[in-house]
C-alpha cells in the first residue's frame, strides 16, 4: 500500500541520515579538537577524573619550580661549605708551619687572619634569593614543597624536604649570660676552690682569697661539680694591667661563667681558662700564665711579676647560661693565636675541630642536594607519566577518527540518495491517474 500521507521509507531515511550527522559530527569534534571526551557531557565519570588529574599535573608544575629554588639555594650553600673547608685546610698547613720554633710566627698569624677574613666573605656571600643557611642567623630548618600526596579519600596533603642550617660563622652572635645572686653558702666550695675561701653571693669574691707571691708563686683553683645555672667566679686583684700610654697600673678583673645543660667540669674550667688567657695577652706584659692543672677540671695561675695578687672566687646559683662565639659554628678562629708555644699548640686542636664542622656541613647539604634532584627528577617523570595516563583516558584515536571519518562521509552520501529516493516515491502515484 502506498500512502501520499504517510512516506515512511523517507522518514527512515530521514532518521538514518541524522544518525550519520551525528556521528560525523562527533567525528569532526574528536578530530578538531583531539579529543574523544571534550567535556562532562561526553563521559561525566571518565571527565572528572581527567580533570582532577589535570589539576595535579598543573601543581606538580608549580612543585617542580620549588625544587629547582630550594636546590639551587642549597647548592649555594654546599659550595660555600667546600670552600671554608678548603680554606680552613689551607689554614691547617699554616698552623703546622708555626709548631717550628724557627719561624716567623707573626708573619703566619697574618696569613692565618688573612684567610679568616676570606672566610667570613664567603659565608657573607653564600646566599641565594637573600636566604643564607650558613651563617648562624636562624637555626629554622628550610623547607622545600616537594610532593603533593592524594589519598583514597581524595584529600591531598603538601610533603617537604627538611634542610637543616649550618652554622660556619666566623662571628656567632653572642647571647649573654645572666650571673645569679642566689646563696649557695656551705655548698659553693663543692662548685669552685682553691688555697682561699670560696664565697657566696652574700659575700664579696675577694673575703679570704688565695695570695698568690711575687716571682714564681702558683694558685690552683678546682671545679668539682657542675650543675646548670650555678655561676662561677674568678677574680684576680694586684695585676699589673698595661695603660694606653705603654705604662702599666695595678687592677683587678673579674672572669664569670654560668654552666648550662650540658656543660661538664672540664668545659667550665676550660672556658674559665680562655677568659684568663685572652685578658693576659692583651692587658698584661706576660708576667702572669693560665694553664690546665693535673687535670683538666683545674687551672694554675703562676705569677712572675715583680708583685702579689690576689684569687678570689665565688659561687652562686640561679643563672642563665649564656652563649659565646666558641659554642657553635667558626667562632673559636678569633682565638687562634699561633704568636706563642702554647697558642700554637691549642691551635692545632683547634683547626682540626673546625674543619670537621665544615666538612660535616657540606656533606648535609650535598646529601640534601642530592636528595632534592631525585625528587625533581621523580616529579618529571610522574608527571609525564600522568600526562600519558590523562591522554589515555579523553585523547581521540586519530588513525579510528580518520577511517571513520572516511565511512560517515561515504554513509552521509548514500543516505542523502535514499532519502531522495524516498521522497520521490510519491511521485510515482501519479502515473496510476493518467
Amino acid at each position: 500500500m502506498s500512502s501520499i500521507l504517510t512516506n515512511t521509507s523517507a522518514m527512515v531515511a530521514l532518521q538514518t541520515l541524522k544518525g550519520i550527522n551525528s556521528g560525523l559530527a562527533m567525528t569532526q569534534s574528536e578530530i578538531s579538537t583531539g579529543k574523544s571526551i571534550s567535556s562532562a557531557k561526553d563521559n561525566a565519570a571518565v571527565w572528572a577524573i581527567s580533570k582532577v588529574m589535570e589539576s595535579d599535573v598543573k601543581g606538580f608544575s608549580g612543585i617542580s619550580d620549588s625544587l629547582a629554588l630550594g636546590e639551587s639555594t642549597v647548592a649555594v650553600a654546599r659550595q660555600a661549605s667546600e670552600t671554608v673547608t678548603d680554606l680552613l685546610t689551607q689554614m691547617k698547613g699554616k698552623i703546622v708551619a708555626a709548631q717550628e720554633e724557627n719561624v716567623d710566627r707573626t708573619k703566619i698569624q697574618t696569613d692565618i687572619q688573612a684567610l679568616t677574613d676570606q672566610i667570613k666573605s664567603v659565608v657573607g656571600a653564600a646566599q641565594f634569593n637573600g636566604l643564607n643557611l650558613i651563617d648562624g642567623t636562624s637555626s629554622d630548618s628550610m623547607n622545600v614543597l616537594s610532593s603533593l600526596d592524594r589519598d583514597s579519600s581524595g584529600n591531598v596533603n603538601a610533603s617537604t624536604i627538611n634542610i637543616g642550617r649550618q652554622n660556619l660563622s666566623v662571628t656567632t652572635p653572642v647571647t649573654a649570660q645572666n650571673f645569679g645572686a642566689g646563696d649557695l653558702a656551705a655548698a659553693a666550695p663543692d662548685y669552685i676552690s682553691g688555697a682561699g675561701t670560696t664565697q657566696t653571693a652574700a659575700a664579696s669574691a675577694l673575703t679570704a682569697p688565695a695570695t698568690v707571691t711575687a716571682s714564681g708563686g702558683t694558685a690552683t683553683v678546682t671545679v668539682g661539680q657542675v650543675a646548670a645555672g650555678i655561676g662561677y667566679e674568678m677574680a684576680l686583684d694586684g695585676l699589673d694591667i698595661k695603660t694606653a700610654d705603654g705604662s702599666t697600673a695595678n687592677g683587678s678583673r673579674t672572669f664569670q661563667y654560668v654552666a648550662g645543660d650540658s656543660d661538664g667540669t672540664a668545659d667550665v674550667a676550660k672556658n674559665l681558662l680562655n677568659q684568663i688567657n685572652s685578658f693576659f695577652e692583651a692587658a698584661t706584659d706576660g708576667s702572669y700564665t693560665a694553664v690546665l692543672g693535673a687535670t683538666d677540671n683545674q687551672i694554675t695561675i703562676t705569677n712572675n711579676s715583680g708583685t702579689d695578687i690576689d684569687v678570689g672566687l665565688r659561687a652562686t646559683s640561679g643563672g642563665t647560661a649564656g652563649t659565646d662565639a666558641a659554642s657553635g659554628g667558626l667562632g673559636t678562629l678569633a682565638n687562634i693565636d699561633v704568636t706563642s708555644d702554647a697558642g700554637a699548640t691549642a691551635a692545632l686542636s683547634n683547626i682540626e675541630t673546625l674543619i670537621g664542622k665544615s666538612i660535616d656541613a657540606a656533606s648535609a647539604f650535598g646529601s640534601a642536594e642530592g636528595r632534592i634532584q631525585t625528587q625533581s627528577s621523580f616529579i618529571s617523570n610522574l608527571s609525564d607519566s600522568m600526562k600519558s595516563g590523562i591522554g589515555a583516558l579523553v585523547d581521540a584515536d586519530m588513525e579510528e577518527a580518520s577511517a571513520r571519518l572516511q565511512a560517515l562521509q561515504t554513509q552521509q552520501q548514500l543516505g542523502i540518495q535514499a532519502l531522495s529516493i524516498a521522497n520521490q516515491q510519491p511521485q510515482n502515484i501519479l502515473s496510476l491517474f493518467r
